[in-house]
C-alpha cells in the first residue's frame, strides 16, 4: 500500500518535469541559500514525503526517499567559486570532464561532460554582452557521446567579450537531463563567472574559443566551473 501511495504522488511530478518543451526555461540564479532555485520543486515534495513516511512508520519508504533527497540536494548544490585573476582568460563554464578537444585555424573547441554528481550550474566564461541565444529542440542521448552536440536538445550562447573576442558556449541536455534553464537574455552584459543557467540531471557544455588563444587543459582533465582556465589569450 505504501508503495502504491508514493508512486501515485511521485509519478505525476516526474511526468510533468520530463515533458518535452519548445524553449529553455527562464530562471534566476541562487540567493543566500547555496542551492539552485530549480531544485525546490523537487526538494520540497520529496522532503514532505520523507516526513510523511516517518510519521506513518513506513521505514523502508522513508529510507529510500531519504536517499533520493540526499541525491537531489547534492545535484542542486550551487557553491561559490574563486575566480582566477588575469586578463584574456576563458574560464570554464561547467564542472565535469573534458571529453573532446579540437584545435584548428578557426580556434579551439573544448567539450565538458557533467555527470549526475557534478555541479550543474553554468557560468559565463568571460565578461561581455550576450549577443544571441539559440534554443534547439532535439533528442536526449547520452551527453558523453560526440553526437549529442548535434542531435540533443541544446541552448547556445554567443558573446561579444569586453576585449573584442567573439565566443560561444552551448548547454546540451543529456540522457536524463530534460530541462535547460537560462538565467540571462540577449543584450545582457555578464561578468566572468556569473551564473547564466543550469541543466538538470546529467549533461554537457561545448565551448567555442576563437583563434589567438592557447589551450590550458587536456582531454580527460577534470575541470571546475568558475575556477579552471580552459584557454588563455596569447597576446596578453
Amino acid at each position: 500500500m505504501a508503495h502504491s501511495v508514493f508512486l501515485g504522488i511521485w509519478q505525476p511530478v516526474c511526468r510533468l518535469r520530463l515533458m518535452s518543451v519548445k524553449e529553455a526555461i527562464s530562471g534566476h540564479p541562487r540567493g543566500a541559500i547555496p542551492l539552485a532555485p530549480e531544485g525546490w520543486p523537487f526538494l520540497i515534495p520529496t522532503l514532505l514525503l520523507v516526513i510523511a513516511a516517518i510519521v506513518l512508520c513506513w521505514w523502508i519508504a522513508a529510507g529510500l526517499l531519504g536517499l533520493l533527497l540526499a541525491f537531489m540536494l547534492n545535484f542542486f548544490r550551487d557553491p561559490e567559486r574563486k575566480l582566477p585573476e588575469g586578463e584574456g582568460l576563458f574560464v570554464c563554464p561547467a564542472d565535469g570532464k573534458v571529453v573532446r578537444v579540437n584545435e584548428d585555424e578557426s580556434g579551439l573547441r573544448v567539450d565538458i561532460f557533467m555527470n549526475v554528481f557534478d555541479v550543474h550550474v553554468n557560468r559565463a566564461p568571460m565578461s561581455g554582452e550576450i549577443t544571441n541565444i539559440q534554443y534547439t529542440p532535439g533528442q536526449f542521448v547520452n551527453a558523453s557521446f560526440d553526437s549529442a552536440s548535434e542531435n540533443n536538445e541544446r541552448n547556445r550562447f554567443e558573446m561579444q567579450t569586453d576585449d573584442g573576442s567573439k565566443i560561444a558556449f552551448t548547454q546540451i541536455a543529456g540522457l536524463v537531463a530534460r530541462r535547460i534553464v537560462s538565467y540571462t537574455t540577449v543584450g545582457t552584459h555578464v561578468k566572468v563567472g556569473q551564473r547564466v543557467g543550469m541543466i538538470r540531471f546529467g549533461s554537457r557544455v561545448d565551448c567555442e574559443i576563437p583563434a589567438g588563444y592557447e589551450l590550458c587543459v587536456a582531454l580527460g582533465d577534470r575541470v571546475v566551473s568558475g575556477e579552471t582556465i580552459l584557454a588563455r589569450r596569447v597576446d596578453v
